[in-house]
């Protein structure tokens, strides 16, 4: 099969297509035919060697989101036939980056029935990410205010339209070349971080989703009501601040789940969340997407497309 391989960790160019020998399924696995694959920070960031919260053996396929159809199923699997169309959240024991990935059986459900392989590719791991920030970690309910920072990329756009699909109301932070794309997605108010503070702009928040870090996350203690929560994709947040506002302050990795890629799969065909494609590339040019993903700014998700 034809796979995108890292020898080394390093820049781009440390991710060369080569051939591979396929892979067979295992007790518990399924093997998917991938027609695409998602593109997220996490891939240059292991690929870098510096990234401490998730590591990789080399040599190794990058790559956590396919689409595809099930290949082949190893024994004890249930829910799956093979043919069938399927999207899935990998974790490392596989990459995406491949004509074919193994996917253990809680990583796979039926893809969404109105996307095709390309834009379902785009789901898996930012949409697992942003539900269990606002859910899981967050314990958003309707009727809450939610503020979003870095709102416009891969993870924030899934976040701004579930959390709008709860009946909650939406802050989101981004650039002012994103304030119509957020508005769209549904934000109640969108705040442009380049020319206003959006500590002057909101108050009593109940769940902070921080995607950016920083002082950005530290400023927002500011904005959370007393009792309220902090969930960060990237650094843990004070545990001295959340004391003092009596506030719960979550960092997190995302897992995979079916349960949770199918409720997805669900609000995508019933038309209540849209997927937002920015870029795709070849197989061939993953070195030079993920450059484009670290390097240029994000709103929505950039697919490798390896077959039809």
């Amino acid at each position: 099969m034809k796979a995108v391989v890292m020898k080394s960790f390093g820049g781009p160019d440390v991710l060369k297509p080569t051939e591979l020998p396929k892979p067979h399924p295992k007790v518990g696995e399924i093997l998917i035919r991938v027609r695409a694959a998602g593109i997220n920070p996490i891939d240059y960031k292991i690929r870098s060697g510096n990234y401490t919260r998730a590591k990789s053996e080399l040599p190794s396929v990058p790559g956590r989101d396919v689409s595809g159809q099930v290949e082949a199923l190893g024994p004890d699997v249930s829910g799956l036939h093979v043919g069938d169309e399927v999207y899935a959240f990998l974790a490392s024991h596989s990459g995406g980056y491949a004509d074919f990935a193994i996917a253990q059986e809680n990583e796979v459900a039926l893809k969404p029935r109105t996307l095709d392989h390309t834009t379902a590719a785009a789901v898996p791991l930012a949409g697992v990410t942003a539900w269990q920030a606002l859910f899981d970690y967050g314990n958003l309910n309707p009727g809450q205010r939610v503020l979003i920072h870095g709102a416009a990329g891969g993870v924030g756009h899934f976040a701004v339209q579930f959390a709008k699909a709860r009946n909650a109301t939406v802050f989101a932070t981004g650039g002012p070349q994103d304030l119509d794309f957020l508005h769209n997605l549904g934000a109640d108010k969108v705040i442009n971080y380049k020319e206003e503070a959006f500590e002057d702009e909101v108050s009593e928040i109940d769940l902070v989703v921080d995607l950016i870090a920083g002082e950005t996350q530290q400023r927002s203690w500011k904005v959370l009501k007393r009792g309220g929560t902090l969930v960060s994709t990237l650094s843990q947040p004070s545990e001295e601040e959340a004391s003092q506002h009596q506030a719960r302050a979550k960092a997190f990795m995302a897992k995979p789940t079916r349960q949770i890629l199918t409720e997805i799969a669900q609000l995508i065909d019933a038309g209540k969340v849209h997927v937002v494609l920015q870029k795709t590339y070849p197989l061939e040019q993953a070195g030079q997407a993920q450059d484009d993903l670290e390097h240029e700014h994000s709103k929505g998700k950039r697919v490798l497309v390896l077959s039809k």
